[in-house]
């Protein structure tokens, strides 16, 4: 059951969350219920547990991804298809707040643990789904990853470069923007649930969090039935908004304004661009981007990066350079901030971690563990919640696991 927070701790502490989640959708939101102070305990098959458990690079034996991605949680190896597994788990239920999952719709009915099952030991529960379809519709039955969401909500028909192979987001977008959606909607029905003293359900596919994103898509299909293709790094109505060769290498510049528009021009010594009547607003630019990209990169390409965003930094110019993954984790900016820290694990000690984008002037976000090795908190978990002993026993014998 929630209890309140003490002064100036996270938001969510007090919220209980058991987490039946694999690979990406539903562990990505339960970290973030994580970070905001809910105790997260991951229920794992015994046998394997969560298969990004498989997934490399390894550090000594454990998977790095697995380690980010299930931050400031506790494992608990449960087998859901055996009775004491079971129960065990509906005695972790009978103290939790909230149940997350995103196993294919049916497999937790089949269990005995869906939303019905759930309140008929808690009905104070929000139970949270994620999949790849939804729960019904004719697509519901069907596998849906990542990849599979991204083709058919239309991202991948956008990606790329025009009359390119299909290109699909370098990051996996639906997966993370589902798992979003299920920690925003979580902490509504958290909140609902605090009005009425009942729990509800929740339904996020991967599917629908990609078409969610299609705003720009939406805006011109709805008012004009133009249907949008890939546009490399362009902006679909507005320019210029995209990326720019430079002597040696790119740079990425939004000049979408009066202001910057002048800046722009300005600092590429475009005068002629910035009285011609056809260059007046971002709209008409963007009607005339083929022939305004030549003119841009006709001053880039003889500037350096750096030169480039000193000057367009100076104009009030957005602009940014294209960093590449190992620039990221070593950004200045970002260091400055503290956004990286260290998460304490039991044998590989300090593990490197994300930090999460929500900061709070006085109830900060959680930076606790990395992710724990499967089970290992079987026993002190289900101690703590009353499990009886002789259950204890049967899912986690000490012979199995550190009873430390």
């Amino acid at each position: 059951m929630s209890t309140p927070a003490p002064p100036d701790q996270p938001p969510l502490t007090g919220i209980t969350v058991l987490e039946v989640g694999v690979f990406m959708a539903a562990p990505y939101a339960a970290m973030q219920l994580a970070d905001l102070g809910a105790r997260v305990v991951k229920v794992e098959d015994p046998r394997s547990g969560d298969p990004v458990r498989a997934s490399g690079p390894f550090v000594d034996g454990e998977s790095s991804p697995y380690l980010r991605l299930n931050r400031n949680k506790e494992s608990v190896a449960l087998d859901l298809k055996s009775p004491a597994g079971k129960q065990a788990f509906l005695d972790l239920v009978a103290s939790a707040d909230v149940v997350i999952e995103n196993l294919r719709p049916g497999a937790m009915a089949r269990l005995g643990l869906d939303a019905e099952g759930i309140w008929a030991v808690n009905p104070r529960v929000v139970h949270a789904s994620g999949s790849g379809w939804g729960q019904d519709g004719p697509l519901a039955p069907l596998p849906g990853l990542d990849i599979m969401a991204q083709a058919r909500s239309g991202i991948m028909s956008i990606t790329g470069t025009p009359g390119g192979e299909p290109v699909k987001v370098g990051v996996p977008v639906c997966d993370l923007v589902c798992g979003l959606y299920l920690a925003l909607a979580v902490t509504a029905a958290l909140r609902e649930r605090d009005r009425t003293g009942v729990g509800q359900s929740i339904d996020v596919s991967l599917f629908e969090a990609g078409v969610s994103l299609a705003v720009w898509e939406a805006g011109k299909w709805f008012a004009t039935g133009e249907v949008g293709g890939p546009l490399g790094s362009a902006h679909q109505s507005q320019a210029p908004y995209q990326a720019f060769q430079t002597a040696d290498g790119w740079v990425t510049i939004g000049a979408n304004t009066p202001n910057t528009w002048a800046g722009l021009c300005a600092t590429l010594d475009m005068a002629d661009e910035l009285a011609d009547p056809g260059y007046a607003d971002a709209s008409r630019r963007h009607a005339r981007r083929g022939e305004l990209l030549d003119v841009v990169e006709s001053r880039t390409r003889a500037r350096t990066t750096a030169d480039l965003l000193t000057a367009l930094g100076a104009a009030g110019v957005p602009c940014a350079p294209i960093n590449d993954y190992g620039e990221v984790f070593t950004d200045e900016h970002l260091n400055a901030r503290e956004f990286f820290w260290d998460a304490p694990h039991p044998t590989l000690g300090p593990v490197r971690q994300i930090g999460s984008p929500m900061r709070f002037s006085r109830t900060p976000a959680v930076r606790g563990v990395a992710g724990p090795p499967l089970g290992a908190d079987t026993r002190a978990v289900l101690t703590r919640y009353g499990v009886p002993a002789d259950v204890v026993d049967a899912v986690a014998p000490s012979s199995r696991e550190d009873d430390a």
